[in-house]
């Protein structure tokens, strides 16, 4: 006799179906990048199109390299640069502060934390002209400064981390630490930074993604000769011209640290969650 409960996370053949159409509308966006990158103009014009890779996305990321208007390795290093330095800051101060209005008792936190929240309100591009005029006066026009030290600390991030630390962390473990003599940065780094695990890496994965693919304030605060990928990009258009091909090489070059990012972040989702299993 089969359980209500098992009926309900019983499989069918329509649900393999639904999860097969799912994940080839999700793939094929990628696959006809790497089609297109690998063509030549001309195939790329073909009616109808071509679905198949062809053998010229040599050629066609070689002339994304010699295109001295889109400085396409600089704006990739930047963009690593940016991407990594953001999400580790993100992650450390949003674990931080989420453990602290999670778990420790201090006068106007309450308070404090609805101005965070309230600050999430606020559209971004807003805050665009107030802080190009901010980064002139500071002298970080056409730096790295200017893309990385304004986004370093994230309200999202220090809201998702203090959702996250109220339930994952019980008060009954930062009660044992502070037995065990520990310091509150020792509880923070040996008992709730692995707990947050999972939350951890939802939190970088996204903040990567993010500041990866910005693309107007880069674009406003940076000169073309030292740009982030997204701008590097742009300027592989032109007003009345576009060389798809090469559009697609870059692009397909560019997807590659997303989905190491990926990787690596998912695996540690999934291990946090396992470990959060076998220990409960």
């Amino acid at each position: 006799m089969i359980s209500a409960s098992q009926r309900l996370w019983r499989t069918s053949p329509l649900t393999y179906v639904a999860l097969i159409l799912a994940a080839l509308l999700s793939i094929y966006p990628f696959y006809y990048m790497l089609v297109i990158g690998s063509r030549s103009l001309d195939n790329i014009n073909d009616v109808p199109p071509p679905l198949t890779p062809g053998g010229a996305f040599g050629d066609n990321f070689g002339r994304v390299l010699d295109n001295d208007a889109a400085n396409f390795l600089t704006g990739m290093m930047n963009s690593i640069i940016v991407s990594s330095v953001v999400t580790l800051s993100v992650v450390l101060t949003g674990s931080l502060a989420g453990f602290a209005f999670a778990k420790l008792k201090f006068r106007g936190s309450n308070a404090l934390l609805l101005a965070i929240i309230v600050t999430m309100m606020i559209p971004t591009q807003m805050g665009l002209i107030p802080l190009w005029s901010m980064m002139q006066d500071l002298g970080w026009y056409d730096t790295l400064y200017a893309v990385t030290v304004p986004f370093l600390v994230s309200a999202f991030g220090v809201f998702m981390m203090r959702q996250y630390a109220s339930q994952a962390i019980s008060d009954e473990l930062i009660e044992a630490g502070r037995v065990d003599g520990a310091s509150t940065f020792r509880i923070y780094w040996s008992i709730v930074l692995p707990a947050l695990r999972p939350a951890a890496g939802v939190l970088g994965l996204l903040t990567f993604m993010e500041t990866w693919n910005s693309f107007i304030w880069p674009y406003a605060i940076l000169t073309p000769e030292n740009p982030t990928l997204q701008v590097s990009l742009s300027f592989l258009s032109y007003a009345y011209y576009t060389d798809y091909s090469q559009v697609f090489a870059a692009t397909a070059i560019g997807t590659i640290p997303l989905v190491l990012v990926f990787l690596v972040f998912g695996r540690q989702i999934i291990g946090g969650i396992m470990e959060g299993a076998v220990k409960s």
